[in-house]
């Protein structure tokens, strides 16, 4: 009789459990990561147990009434997105020598590019590349980097002040390729009966006495720190996201706001309300973030080209320096 020895469990890995356990950590159940891939529920549970069994560890298990990863699970999590990506990558080379242009992307970017930079995007890929498919997450920068480094995101539109305390395009993007797109001049709205309403060039500090409107968390910010530059604290009054609201109060009398030119080239500038520059022509710069290679996959390539080639005059955005 001959004796063999037990081979013990297989660690070979396919392609099809990496994009499961990605598409679990992206979606956060098994049900729609079966969703977002295609496949039902049962399928996708099904082939996770074959992989559990060959490997002969657990990659999910039970926690409260969801799931969440195992220790095995979170180490192929963590190889799974370069590893998909590369796998991408090929499948899109592949399909450029056979001439097919398709695939999906996941573009993530600030709610005022919502309305000004994406549509454009998505119109230009919907004329040169109609098998291209876009999916979009509206997220403030800090989000919209963290969603390109853990693979929630392909591309992300993003913006940054000079002197952020906090850049989400410094440390948090280290071995992510982070490409300055534009320059977007911050602007002063006043009241059109405020005495600095006819006048260029308006230092910030002859607004020191006046109530402020503030935007967005990091837009704030970005006011404190050119207001304390200036020598004093604005006195905010009100605070809003919303464009169209902070217009509205300026033209009521209620304050004054800083605002990017972006932001201002989609909304009706009211009756009431007189647009101005800084002293010291105040600017934020506009960044496209993606992962590292990402470019080599057709579909992301296309998308990115699309987005370098829109044309910042329409929004009054200069090339960045």
């Amino acid at each position: 009789m001959t004796l063999q020895s037990d081979p013990g469990p297989s660690l070979e890995l396919d392609a099809h459990t990496l994009r499961i356990v990605r598409a679990i950590v992206e979606h956060g159940s098994i049900t729609a990561a079966a969703t977002s891939l295609g496949y039902s529920q049962p399928a996708v549970s099904q082939h996770l147990r074959r992989a559990e069994a060959r490997i002969g560890m657990p990659l999910v298990a039970r926690s409260g009434r969801g799931i969440r990863l195992t220790e095995a699970g979170r180490v192929l999590a963590k190889h799974a997105g370069t590893i998909t990506t590369a796998l991408d990558a090929a499948a899109g080379e592949l399909a450029e020598l056979s001439g097919l242009r398709s695939g999906r992307v996941r573009l993530a970017s600030f709610p005022t590019a919502s309305s000004t930079l994406v549509p454009q995007v998505l119109r230009t890929l919907a004329s040169d590349h109609p098998g291209v498919g876009v999916s979009y997450l509206e997220a403030e920068p800090p989000e919209a980097v963290d969603a390109v480094r853990s693979q929630r995101a392909d591309l992300a539109i993003t913006f940054s002040y000079p002197g952020d305390r906090v850049d989400p395009h410094g440390e948090s993007a280290r071995g992510l390729v982070v490409v300055p797109l534009w320059s977007d001049q911050m602007k002063l709205v006043v009241p059109a009966g405020h005495p600095d309403a006819s006048s260029d060039d308006v230092p910030l500090a002859e607004l020191a006495g006046e109530s402020w409107i503030a935007g967005c968390q990091r837009c704030r910010g970005h006011l404190l720190q050119l207001a304390e530059a200036s020598g004093f604290r604005p006195q905010i009054a009100y605070e809003t996201d919303n464009v169209t609201a902070v217009l509205g109060m300026v033209a009521a009398g209620l304050g004054v706001a800083l605002l990017p030119s972006l932001a201002l080239a989609t909304a009706g500038i009211p009756r009431g309300v007189a647009v101005r520059t800084t002293a010291n022509h105040d600017r934020r710069t506009i960044h496209l973030v993606a992962s590292q290679g990402s470019d080599q996959v057709p579909a992301i390539a296309a998308t990115a080209a699309a987005i370098l080639a829109l044309d910042g005059e329409a929004w009054e955005l200069e090339p960045a320096a």
